[in-house]
C-alpha cells in the first residue's frame, strides 16, 4: 500500500469510528460506507457504487478521496485464489 493510500485508509478509519459508527444501526452491518475524508461526510448503502454516487453528487471534488468499508468490517474487498502450481 502506497503512503498516500495508507494515509487515506488511516483517516477513513478514524472518521468511521468517530463520526459514522455512532450513526449506523446493527442492521446496516453488511452495507457499504463511502466516506469523503476531507469533508467527513458519508453515505451508507447496500450498493457501494450508489453510496459513492450520492456522496460525489454532494461533494463533486470527493473522487479520489473516498474511503470505502463495510459497516461491520474494516474489510471491503477480499481477493482470494489458489497459488499456481
Amino acid at each position: 500500500m502506497g503512503e498516500e493510500t495508507s494515509e487515506l485508509a488511516e483517516r477513513g478509519e478514524e472518521i468511521f469510528e468517530r463520526v459514522v459508527r455512532p450513526q449506523v444501526e446493527d442492521e446496516d452491518g453488511r452495507k457499504y460506507v463511502a466516506i469523503d475524508v476531507e469533508s467527513e461526510d458519508f453515505e451508507v448503502d447496500a450498493n457501494q457504487r450508489a453510496a459513492a454516487k450520492r456522496l460525489v453528487e454532494r461533494h463533486s471534488g470527493a473522487q479520489g478521496r473516498i474511503w470505502f468499508r463495510r459497516v461491520s468490517s474494516h474489510i471491503t474487498h477480499h481477493f482470494s485464489g489458489r497459488p499456481r502450481a
